[in-house]
């Protein structure tokens, strides 16, 4: 994201919300997916909360069914590829998990396009002035 540990943690200006608030466990090949029922009923009343999100990053593919539900294309390669249509309301990022790590050599546009105008755009975002509520 090319910020520093203190913007990250910083609540005036990054906010984390997850897809779940319960770790579902592990299974064959990794965590378990969020439940479904978690996001249902309580992500719209967190997000209502949080009125002045400028960004929203979706990470991995449980955020982009819940954020971009039928406008994704055909998997989640396909999806990044075209971040730009999402833009301004969201922006579709692979899951930072270590077994990813696969689907980044896959993919070196996604660090030679992408990530350069993902950096930009968080740079751009943090240096607006920020209101409160």
């Amino acid at each position: 994201m090319g910020i520093d540990r203190e913007t990250f943690y910083n609540p005036k200006k990054i906010a984390i919300l997850p897809m779940g608030f319960c770790f579902p466990g592990t299974g064959k090949y990794g965590d378990l997916p969020p439940r479904k029922e978690c996001a249902l009923k309580w992500r719209k009343q967190f997000l209502k909360l949080m009125p002045n999100i400028k960004l929203t990053l979706v990470i991995g593919l449980y955020a982009l069914d819940w954020h971009l539900k039928q406008q994704q294309k055909r998997n989640l390669t396909e999806t990044i590829k075209v971040w730009e249509m999402y833009w301004p309301e969201n922006l579709p990022l692979p899951h930072p998990s270590p077994r990813n790590n696969i689907w980044l050599k896959r993919n070196p546009w996604f660090e030679t396009d992408v990530l350069p105008q993902l950096k930009q755009i968080i740079k751009e975002t943090l240096s607006e002035p920020y209101t409160s509520v």
